[in-house]
């Protein structure tokens, strides 16, 4: 084996070489990157029903000012109907070249009571290498991933001619109600070869993964009219059953007695090749010792190809109002995830099926259907799926894991569809610790880097994928 002193003209080390200068680069942004996502994060961008819709535009507003300054050359804010303000900035392709559209949501979920938070949900806190704020990942990271590779490479991009879009939804935390108009009113600014959906996670803290399949989602809300108004318990109870006990019962006929689904007529997908740590899967989810997981297999098939369900909410008294009263009607909503290759009909109809086939006949049940969403499969193979997993590899210094998710962007199904000629690829900004969704959401900053990092590969390559449609 030989060795050599001097700088190696190798592809490989030259390659090694620019991707060392724009890691330093990329150190130099970085204080900047982590400001702006904090001014981001400050801004409460919840887009449902009964919040406020000025703080969804005023956090529009500052996504817009940050694509300017990253050298957009078109930025502009829109919406369709009633529909929540969307970000879409442009740098189109010279003639022949194509183009990347990237793809990240601005609006934010419900913190839920302040008061559970370490800290206030609205103000950005670090601790260690974590920023804690509602959207410090979900997915205001990935507005500022998009933001910062643009900072790295964009010139070098428009040199080149490399058509980018970046197109920053304000809705997808209340279920995306205007997507499919949006992308159909704005086709020609959105067309693209390649999309980009930074809006998943990765396996692990050093560790990137590429989405390859996500669950899709159907919800209902199941009532239980039990009497026409509340009597005494006491003289009236024993003859009746309350609507909160009928639901109860109702309800727990959704699984068999070892946690597993019981709802007839769904299907599942085949198990996953990669499985993962049990201790890890306790740790992240907060499974307090002792207890036992529910259903069987391996848990990335519980978690990726196969349906679960769960109750997410009741309407019913609080326990500190409750009074010495039989409950007239009671409510639940009812989600039920569903694996790559589940028709949302079907699943939906099955659902509806088991809850008005289950019900007693001592209550009235009315079953509301609710969302729909579409899972999604990747292609495996392709040149973007290996162009991203080298990016993903270079940055982080070690392989990316092809991972399923259990969450939902039923959105992608509508690209696919107005956009069939396009590539989609999943990224994420998020761990398993950032908690998405929960009390203290956080980033891992480091992470946050690596990310950026990898996009910024991933479009210094892009132009080779393919060529602009004629």
């Amino acid at each position: 084996m030989s060795t050599t002193n001097g700088p190696s003209n190798s592809p490989a080390s030259t390659d090694d070489d620019a991707r060392e200068i724009l890691r330093t680069r990329l150190e130099a942004l970085l204080p900047d990157a982590i400001d702006d996502l904090k001014d981001l994060v400050r801004i409460p961008s919840i887009a449902f029903e009964g919040h406020d819709r000025e703080p969804v535009r005023r956090s529009a507003e500052a996504v817009a000012a940050l694509l300017r300054d990253a050298g957009m050359a078109e930025v502009t804010i829109e919406s369709v109907g009633d529909g929540a303000p969307a970000v879409i900035g442009r740098t189109p392709a010279a003639e022949g070249r194509p183009t990347v559209l990237l793809y990240a949501h601005h609006d934010v979920q419900p913190t839920g009571d302040p008061a559970d938070w370490t800290s206030a949900p609205f103000e950005p806190v670090q601790r260690g290498r974590r920023l804690y704020g509602r959207g410090a990942a979900d997915d205001k990271a990935g507005v500022m991933a998009h933001v910062t590779a643009l900072r790295l490479v964009g010139e070098e991009l428009a040199a080149e001619g490399l058509g980018v879009t970046v197109f920053v939804e304000g809705e997808e935390e209340a279920g995306s109600p205007t997507f499919r108009p949006f992308i159909e009113a704005h086709r020609d600014a959105l067309e693209a070869d390649l999309i980009i959906v930074a809006d998943s996670a990765n396996w692990a803290v050093g560790t990137p993964a590429l989405t390859t399949s996500l669950r899709g989602l159907v919800d209902v809300v199941v009532e239980v009219r039990a009497l026409d108004h509340a009597v005494h318990s006491g003289l009236f109870g024993g003859p009746v059953l309350d609507s909160l006990t009928q639901l109860s019962r109702l309800l727990a006929t959704l699984h068999d007695e070892n946690g597993e689904v019981a709802v007839d007529g769904l299907a599942q997908a085949p198990d996953p090749t990669v499985e993962m740590d049990e201790a890890d899967f306790r740790r992240d989810a907060g499974i307090p010792d002792g207890l036992a997981l529910s259903g069987s297999g391996p848990l990335t098939a519980q978690l990726w190809t196969r349906p679960a369900l769960s109750v997410i909410g009741i309407d019913a008294p609080a326990v500190r109002e409750a009074s010495n009263t039989l409950v007239p009607i009671s409510r639940a909503k009812v989600s039920l995830r569903i694996p790559p290759g589940e028709d949302p009909e079907a699943a939906m109809d099955a659902l509806v099926n088991h809850l008005e086939q289950h019900a007693p006949a001592t209550a009235q049940v009315t079953v509301h259907p609710g969302e729909k969403g579409k899972p999604y499969s990747a292609r495996q193979h392709s040149a973007a799926m290996d162009l991203a997993r080298t990016a993903l590899g270079d940055a982080w210094g070690t392989a990316a894991v092809d991972t399923g998710l259990g969450g939902s962007i039923p959105f992608i199904a509508d690209l696919l569809e107005v956009f069939p000629g396009a590539d989609v690829l999943v990224t994420g900004v998020e761990d398993p610790e950032s908690r998405a969704h929960g009390v203290d959401e956080s980033l891992h900053l480091d992470e946050f880097a690596r990310v950026c990092l990898a996009e910024a590969l991933l479009l210094r390559g892009a132009g080779s994928l393919a060529e602009a449609p004629e």
